[in-house]
């Protein structure tokens, strides 16, 4: 069928939808085979996707999907589908929705948990605008449901009369099963087991409905009907299947979240090269911390509901009693790392960089100003690719960096990991952040004996005579894959390896040897590494030096591909050649 918009979707008779979902579901399924994409949630709410735009007036209605991960349906029925191919590639619609691309698209997402609060917002203002009839509608799984902020909107709506529906997608699943003790809640009410005491949603004070089946797609315009008529906050529990109408995508949910190609017939993933390729940086952390762990029982790994994507699933298997997955919960897990750490084990935080943000406080008031000794070790730091803006790790130098007790390692490869993981769990004194970045290093043969590195001290790479380049992390391969293109014995490499503390002796014998000095890193210039130099610089008094900062520039960096992205910012390695060879003429 030919629809194009949710008013086309409007003309059609009901029995005509079961058939709109079989060819929105294939349309997914055709495009995310060949472009890669976040496939398994889109499929899971094909029906309530069409029965949402279908029963209600958007976009004057509002319609919030929390992360974004499911919406590429969405995306596809408001005015979208003529280019959805484009999704997540340079230039292309994003991933995620953004209010910027469409007026379907009331709220930017990409991190959990912002749903519920952000339609109560909307809500609220609608009521205090005079518009009474305007319907406000927040979808939010069943792991992010569990995160600290939706019940804070939660308890926030409960005591508001605003017109908000809430509709829980209940699929058991994140991007790994979900975990704790709501998600055993929510699995009792599907099984029809009696709940403790009264219905939890009921207690805080919204109109239950539920569960339904969430791919009856009748059934769920019936109910949606229903609740339209109904005053006040309500809450409507669908149960759906993560990758429905994908056999493999709903056998191996975990694996087809983001299954990169796959055969569009079969499912069946489009096969790796045989090539024996460098380790991905969380396979380094994941593999080394088990092997640490396996020794030092006062090890313990920590991640808020990434298991999988930061690979401590690994000690979650092997050991299972020191290994925990929180769930959607930043803040519990930096605090609750915190309070091991006070009693003398040795907690690994493991948490993607943007989504330490959401923990910010925690860092600062829990970890750092007790100076507890907590390892974080914050995965996506930089440039992650194709999801775009909302998960790029560029600010995490900047907003640690200025926290006191916090010291910053950035590894220049995997080696470097591994050692400074051995170093930090033989005993510090203070807490410590390593940020690594999504991907792949470059040492095929990477587990070496272990060695210490020592805290605050950096290393020379590459001796030279006129130009000092100073990188921090695995950006600095780039100036080592550079130098045979350089002129010879022109350009130094300092791999400094902390931001925090700078090696300042080492910064010392530089300024007095270069006129010129170049630093070079994957986080935002306005505050990080960089800046840290200059401010290094100004307080030595060092004024006859040149330093060029190189970096994120100062705006949001879009989705696309790795390489690309560096080539837009002008930090690919022909861009940084040319950087160089100017300051050389």
């Amino acid at each position: 069928m030919h629809i194009d918009n949710p008013k086309d979707l409007r003309n059609l008779s009901k029995e005509q939808l079961p058939q709109v979902a079989k060819e929105l579901r294939d349309f997914i399924i055709d495009i995310v085979a060949t472009k890669e994409g976040h496939l398994g949630a889109s499929l899971g709410v094909v029906e309530l996707t069409i029965a949402l735009h279908y029963v209600f007036n958007t976009p004057d209605d509002l319609l919030i999907w929390d992360v974004g991960h499911q919406a590429y349906g969405h995306k596809i029925l408001t005015d979208r589908r003529s280019v959805f191919h484009t999704n997540r590639q340079l230039g292309g619609i994003s991933g995620f929705p953004k209010r910027s691309e469409s007026e379907y698209d009331t709220f930017g997402t990409g991190h959990s948990s912002t749903s519920i609060s952000a339609a109560l917002g909307m809500a609220i203002a609608s009521k205090i605008n005079g518009d009474f009839d305007k319907h406000h509608i927040a979808v939010i799984g069943d792991a992010s449901i569990a995160s600290g902020m939706a019940f804070e909107g939660l308890n926030h709506a409960g005591v508001t009369d605003a017109n908000l529906l809430i509709i829980l997608n209940d699929n058991a699943m994140g991007i790994d099963p979900s975990v704790g003790a709501l998600k055993n809640y929510f699995t009792n009410v599907k099984t029809g087991k009696k709940v403790r005491k009264n219905n939890i949603i009921e207690a805080l004070n919204f109109n239950y409905s539920g569960p339904i089946e969430g791919h009856n797609i009748e059934a769920v315009i019936e109910e949606l009907e229903k609740l339209k008529q109904v005053k006040g906050p309500k809450f409507l529990h669908i149960i759906t299947t993560k990758g429905k109408g994908l056999k493999k995508a709903e056998q191996d949910q975990v694996k087809y979240h983001a299954p990169g190609k796959f055969d569009k017939i079969t499912g069946e993933l489009v096969p790796k090269s045989n090539e024996i390729l460098p380790p991905k940086f969380q396979d380094v952390f994941g593999e080394t911390i088990v092997e640490l762990a396996e020794k030092n029982k006062k090890i313990v790994g920590i991640t808020p509901a990434m298991p999988t994507g930061s690979s401590l699933k690994l000690m979650l298997d092997k050991i299972p009693e020191r290994a925990f997955d929180v769930g959607i919960a930043e803040q519990h897990a930096v605090t609750l790392a915190a309070g091991m750490a006070t009693q003398g084990l040795i907690p690994f935080c493991n948490i993607y960089s943007t989504f330490l943000q959401r923990a910010y406080d925690q860092i600062i008031h829990d970890v750092a100003l007790q100076n507890l000794p907590v390892i974080f070790c914050i995965d996506r730091a930089g440039i992650v690719g194709e999801d775009g803006a909302t998960h790029h790790g560029v600010f995490d130098i900047t907003y640690l960096r200025c926290i006191p007790n916090m010291v910053i390692f950035a590894p220049l490869n995997e080696i470097e990991l591994r050692n400074i993981m051995f170093t930090v769990q033989l005993g510090i004194d203070f807490p410590i952040a390593i940020r690594y970045p999504r991907g792949r290093g470059t040492i095929v043969d990477w587990k070496q004996p272990f060695s210490t590195i020592k805290i605050g001290k950096g290393n020379c790479i590459t001796e030279g005579t006129e130009i000092a380049i100073l990188s921090i992390g695995t950006i600095g391969n780039a100036i080592i894959d550079l130098q045979n293109e350089l002129p010879k014995n022109k350009v130094a490499h300092y791999n400094m390896r902390f931001i925090k503390p700078l090696d300042t002796k080492l910064l010392h014998k530089i300024f007095q040897k270069f006129k010129t000095i170049v630093t070079i890193e994957d986080g935002t210039i306005i505050g990080g590494f960089g800046s840290a130099i200059l401010e290094f610089a100004s307080e030595n008094n060092y004024k006859s030096n040149t330093i060029k900062t190189l970096g994120i520039p100062d705006y949001f960096i879009e989705h696309g591909k790795v390489e690309e992205l560096f080539e837009k910012m002008l930090l690919s390695k022909e861009h940084i050649k040319s950087e160089i060879l100017n300051f050389l003429k």
